[in-house]
């Protein structure tokens, strides 16, 4: 799972976070209670990723962390990223070796042109392969990430077989802006709603899967 932002969790030495915030860091718990083991990686030395996610240099890191989860674990991988994050895994299923990654779910991906100089189009999501989910809120207000842009986004995704644009609605605001983690654009109460929707299409990816 990728987060959105600079990227920095500020993971510790003794495993604790100091910017948990996050939608994908924040529900960790709550996809390990569906079954679904998590894997967040931090940036070294508090880097700032922002224009970095879909370079070749971070694509490379993404197929690491593809190669030691199935190390870890031989069950389907899937790559979940959020806001900025979802650059990430876009560029990580472009890159991705065919079978590496049983599917790609992207949440309230950054697709209009901001500061950090990227977005999910950057990536080259017509080079994705695998399943897609796109899920968009909404009432998301974050104005590098508007829902409205979630059927292109899907649309885009013309090398895939099968992707599929899920729509939300509602959230709670406590940041104070409006891409904050807290609010609609992170799910900020409505998450198990989301997280029930998207492990429905997780479980649905894999039982098709082993049918094939």
């Amino acid at each position: 799972m990728f987060p959105g932002g600079t990227g920095d969790i500020g993971l510790g030495q003794d495993g604790r976070i100091r910017h948990a915030d996050n939608f994908v860091v924040r529900t960790r718990e709550a996809w390990n209670r569906h079954g679904y083991a998590v894997l967040i990686p931090d940036t070294v030395g508090h880097r700032n990723l922002r224009g970095q996610r879909s370079s070749a240099y971070y694509a490379h890191l993404v197929e690491d962390i593809i190669v030691f989860v199935h190390w870890k674990d031989s069950g389907p991988v899937f790559l979940l990223g959020t806001s900025q994050g979802a650059i990430a895994a876009v560029n990580g299923a472009v890159h991705a070796a065919p079978g590496d990654i049983a599917g790609v779910v992207l949440t309230e991906s950054v697709s209009v042109m901001g500061s950090s100089g990227e977005t999910v189009f950057s990536a080259h999501p017509e080079k994705v392969q695998p399943p897609v989910l796109v899920v968009a809120n909404r009432d998301d207000r974050c104005n590098v990430a508007p829902s409205q842009d979630a059927k292109r986004i899907g649309s885009a995704m013309t090398g895939s077989h099968e992707v599929t644009v899920l729509m939300v609605a509602g959230g709670k605001t406590r940041s104070g802006k409006n891409c904050g983690s807290l609010a609609p654009h992170g799910y900020f109460g409505i998450e198990a709603e989301v997280i029930t929707k998207i492990i429905t299409w997780l479980d649905a990816t894999i039982r098709t899967s082993t049918l094939r």
